[in-house]
Parts: structure tokens; sequence; C-alpha cells
């Protein structure tokens, strides 16, 4: 029987490099697609809907941004993996706020990254058990249908139409899903980090903390006076009600 493997989209505009990644994802068993330019990119995700893409920021004709919020845009939801020379943080919070699940800086290790996308890939196929609807008092998240959404303004619990809505990536509705799982204990990041993306994720406590920025600006009234996912000093993380 023919083994089904998953598919990864590299767009990336450097030549050498993008050879080199399509080359080694290959030899580590995955179906790999190519782009080297943003509308060809585009085009390509649509059309092959890849299990995983990897994403350059700076391309010709389209910004990997640009690429990333379009995707997100039309409901597309499959793991997004930005590649950049760009080393500053606001870099990164943009590219997260555009929808992206993880972010590498060049140059990076080609280990790392294999090492990210097996356990962004896997972290995906992953069920909890458990639960599968949570509701309180601002959102409620279904987990089978990975739907968000968030009461309206004035709306009260058991009425119609008081629920809109919300769209999340990947990546947050892992995280929204977990303080849930987990909600009234004080969460270190390093807990957080090593149990929605295993042990293998690489990213730093910033981009966690990025994440929790998203996620507050979605499910709070008032992000910057959070009611569910609050700050525990010299700790990380609590989730209530």
């Amino acid at each position: 029987m023919k083994e089904n493997k998953q598919t990864i989209l590299v767009v990336e505009d450097d030549e050498a490099l993008l050879l080199g990644l399509e080359t080694n994802l290959k030899f580590a068993g995955y179906e790999v697609v190519t782009a080297q330019d943003g509308n060809k990119g585009l085009k390509a995700a649509m059309d092959s809907r890849p299990d995983l893409i990897l994403l350059d920021v700076m391309l010709p004709g389209m910004t990997g941004y640009d690429i990333c919020r379009k995707l997100r845009d039309g409901g597309m939801q499959m793991p997004i993996v930005m590649l950049t020379a760009r080393h500053e943080e606001f870099d990164k919070i943009h590219g997260f706020e555009m929808g992206a699940d993880d972010y590498v800086t060049k140059p990076f290790s080609l280990n790392e990254l294999l090492a990210r996308i097996k356990a962004i890939l896997m972290r995906g196929s992953r069920r909890a058990s458990g639960p599968t609807k949570y509701e309180c008092s601002d959102f409620a998240l279904d987990l089978e249908s990975r739907v968000l959404k968030r009461r309206k303004a004035g709306g009260k619990r058991g009425g119609e139409g008081e629920f809109e809505d919300m769209e999340l990536t990947r990546t947050e509705f892992d995280l929204l899903a977990y303080f849930c799982a987990n909600e009234g204990k004080a969460l270190s990041r390093e807990q957080v980090m090593n149990d929605v993306w295993g042990m293998e994720y690489y990213g730093t406590q910033r981009s966690l903390d990025s994440f929790v920025a998203s996620l507050r600006s979605k499910i709070e009234k008032k992000p910057s006076d959070p009611l569910h996912i609050l700050t525990v000093h010299g700790v990380g993380y609590k989730f209530v009600k």
C-alpha cells in the first residue's frame, strides 16, 4: 500500500535555499511543493492544500505576511511557519498577528527546522481527552469543530444569536484549549510550551507571550485588564472562567 505522505509547501525566492529545503524535506519523508514568488505561492497553497507551509517573508510579487493573511481570511488553517532574516520582535509579532504559527530566523539549523515541523504536525494530529466544549462568561470553545464564539456585548447566557465567530490560528486554538483544560492552575511558561507544543518546540517564552496577547485581544473585553488569561508574576499564566 502506498504511504500517505504529508505535503509541505515551500515558498522561498532564494533558489539555493529552496533546493536545499526541498531535498531535505523529501529525504525526511514529506511530499514537497515549491514556489519562488508570492503570487505563485498563494496559488500553490490554494491548489495543493498542503499540511504545512514554509513561507519566506520577503518575496517578489507579494510578501509572506500578505499571503498568510489572505489564506487565513479565506478560511485556510494549515500551519504556517514564517522564514525570515529579520530578527526584530516587531516582525515576529506582526507575523503572528497575520496568522502564522511559528517564526524561524535565518540562518537556521536544518535539524531545528525539521524538529519544529514535526512538532507542529504532531500537535495538529493529537486529540485531547475530556470535554469537547468549554463555555464561560465571554466565549464558547468547541474542540470538535475547532470554533471559537465570543459573546456579544450585552449578550446573556442562553440567549439567541448572542455569539459571534472569532478566527483563531491553529496555534491560538490549541493554546486556548489547553488553558481551558487547566482552569485555575498556575502554569509556568515552560510547562505551557512543553505541554502544548512538545519537548521539540524551539520557540522562546516571548513567542508564547505574543500568542497570549493575541488570544487576549480576541476573548477579553478589555485585553489590558484581562479576566480570563491572567499573568501570574514570577510563574506564567492562569486561566479562570
